[in-house]
């Protein structure tokens, strides 16, 4: 017997060994205005294996079934939608019910029946005065204690001053002032100029990346190709600034040194790029788009994929992105309820492993929007105004109300 072993372990040891590898992440597949118009059962079916992990693409799926008829399958996501968190409306809760069948009726209200976690962590750090008007996003220094501000609707930065005052501080020829981040070397602070709010088009206002250096009539400015309105921002190690089109479906970048931003993704292949955020190695860039979920780029070579899921989260409806340590940190405003989520990354950052969800239907928020990490928290801003605004003016009717800027801790709990 022990012979027999002997020979064994010699025939096992000439066998080659087999190099698994790791899996390779799942394709992106583009989409555009007509992927939104899909309807049919058997379209959403297949949209709902390419965005697995996909709230906006489940609903939709979930309304064809609906209307199909489909009671067991209608069943199946509606399960989906509610082990991630969704939260329907009343009216929802009441008729579904009744479209799904009797066969599945009580099931279907036990589901509908569970209410939202209110998850209220976070803290009030600042508030901006409501004469700065839409307050996009924030960036709060390393130190936690400096700010600096944009407004959609004033066109300028609005900068804290001790105490609780915020001074204005205007961007001569700027368009709407979205996003805001600093360069690695702390040095040199970029704003995103971009026709965003359906302002009426003026070519005497500039579109891209201004940089804030020196004098404001003297600020670096990098122009984004025609057509295009960047909003969200991030900053490589190497000091080359992301940029993405939620309106056009592009993201750009410009090099250190560069005469203007050149396109990284090319619009047509996703649909609403928004929250970026490079990976601590510097090779990938993180992408939410609003409606499908969260792509990674490869910066060595353009490929775009997307990034998979382990643990049943809803990766859509991201607004804000941010990466703090081994986690992506979300603002997904686009989910119901709203929330603010961290999703733990795999060591080789290509999927998610775990999912935490950090701040939920917070009963002071009207709608979470951007900021900044510093010191180990997330500084937003949290009473969103975008349905007051419109193409830069209040509606009629409505009165602009401060900015309140939180501070939530980012360490698990």
């Amino acid at each position: 017997m022990k012979a027999l072993a002997a020979a064994l372990a010699v025939l096992l040891a000439q066998i080659p060994a087999v190099s698994l590898g790791a899996e390779e992440p799942p394709a992106w597949r583009a989409v555009d205005p007509a992927t939104g118009a899909i309807a049919d059962v058997a379209g959403l079916e297949q949209l709902a294996r390419d965005f697995p992990d996909s709230a906006n693409v489940r609903l939709r799926f979930l309304n064809a079934q609906l209307q199909a008829g489909d009671g067991d399958a209608a069943l199946v996501s509606l399960r989906w939608l509610v082990e991630r968190g969704h939260q329907f409306g009343e009216r929802a809760r009441g008729q579904i019910p009744d479209l799904i069948g009797a066969a599945q009726a009580e099931a279907a209200r036990e589901l509908l029946a569970g209410v939202p976690q209110m998850i209220a962590a976070s803290t009030v750090f600042a508030e901006v005065q409501a004469e700065a008007g839409l307050i996009e996003s924030v960036f709060v220094a390393p130190n936690g204690v400096e700010a600096l501000a944009t407004s959609v609707s004033r066109r300028s930065v609005f900068v804290s001053l001790p105490g609780d005052a915020w001074k204005e501080l205007p961007i001569p020829g700027a368009f709407a002032l979205s996003g805001i981040v600093s360069a690695s070397d702390g040095r040199t602070g970029w704003i995103a100029s971009g026709n965003i709010d359906g302002s009426p088009a003026d070519p005497e206002r500039f579109s891209g990346l201004i940089g804030l250096t020196g004098e404001p009539s003297e600020f670096r400015r990098i122009p984004a190709p025609e057509g295009v309105a960047v909003s969200d921002l991030a900053v490589g190690l190497d000091g080359t600034v992301y940029a993405s089109d939620p309106q056009g479906g592009g993201v750009y970048r410009a090099r250190a040194d560069a005469p203007a931003l050149e396109p990284l993704i090319a619009p047509g292949i996703l649909r609403s790029p928004q929250g970026l955020a490079v990976s601590a190695d510097g090779a990938r860039l993180y992408v939410s788009d609003y409606r499908y979920g969260l792509a990674v780029i490869d910066l060595a070579n353009g490929a775009l994929t997307r990034l998979s899921s382990d643990v049943p989260a809803a990766l859509d409806g991201v607004d804000g992105l941010w990466l703090h340590g081994r986690e992506l940190i979300a603002v997904q405003n686009g989910t119901s309820p709203m929330r603010i989520s961290a999703f733990a990354l795999s060591e080789d950052g290509t999927r998610i492993i775990g999912h935490r969800i950090l701040e939920q239907a917070h009963p002071d928020w009207t709608e979470p929007l951007g900021g900044s990490v510093a010191k180990g928290a997330l500084y937003y801003v949290a009473t969103g105004q975008w349905d007051r605004y419109d193409q830069g003016r209040l509606r009629d009717g409505m009165t602009a109300i401060p900015s309140v800027i939180r501070r939530l801790p980012l360490a698990p709990r």
